[in-house]
């Protein structure tokens, strides 16, 4: 039996379970990069999250069960074609490596070809990921730079143009080229840090 999938339902499957992913673990993100990107406190001062339920409760209590969901719809319009795009690139990565379509990969090899289908979702991850981590970071006590999506990315590319909206796309690949489950987490939070606090302008200085 031909083991061969249609692309149609690749994207449809994989985009459906994408919209699912991302709107079950938004509110999990959002939080992730509000820690990742808050203040460092001076001398005196308390931290402005403690940790991450601490996170959890002010950002509820300020701005509603809707403040974790902020920045929301740019991972949910790019979900469908990374899923797509990510099958694609992995069905690349093992023909490349394959000398016949029937041929079987070692799991070494099988991590290459998922490495590289990263490269070809930062495309369309890295300024999503720029638009969402700078929508995240508004709080409901400042008035708030970006009215959504789509207003963030024109006020990027006004500011600094394509270069702007992929900024943070170097970071974005040290993340997810070695991505594979939980274990991803082992070797990806650090350049996922460093994405964040790229893509949203972190400055850890005392006092800003």
């Amino acid at each position: 039996m031909s083991d061969t999938v249609s692309p149609v339902k690749y994207f449809l499957s994989g985009g459906f379970g994408g919209v699912c992913t991302v709107l079950a673990g938004h509110p999990l993100d959002t939080i992730k990069v509000r820690l990742q990107t808050m203040t460092v406190p001076g001398p005196n001062e308390l931290p402005l999250y403690s940790g991450t339920w601490d996170c959890a409760k002010k950002t509820v209590s300020k701005e509603g069960v809707r403040g974790l969901y902020k920045g929301m719809a740019a991972p949910l319009c790019g979900v469908a074609p990374i899923f797509a795009i990510s099958f694609f690139g992995y069905g690349v990565g093992k023909r490349l490596q394959q000398s016949s379509l029937d041929e079987k990969l070692m799991t070494i090899q099988l991590f290459y070809a998922g490495a590289f289908s990263g490269i070809f979702t930062t495309v369309i991850m890295a300024p999503g990921e720029r638009i969402k981590c700078l929508l995240q970071i508004q709080h409901a006590d400042a008035k708030p730079k970006y009215k959504g999506p789509l207003d963030c990315a024109k006020q990027l590319y006004r500011e600094g143009g394509i270069k702007s909206i992929y900024k943070g796309t170097c970071a974005t690949l040290l993340r997810d080229i070695p991505a594979s489950g939980i274990a991803n987490w082992l070797v990806g939070m650090p350049p996922d840090i460093l994405k964040s606090r790229l893509q949203t302008g972190y400055k850890n200085t005392e006092g800003q």
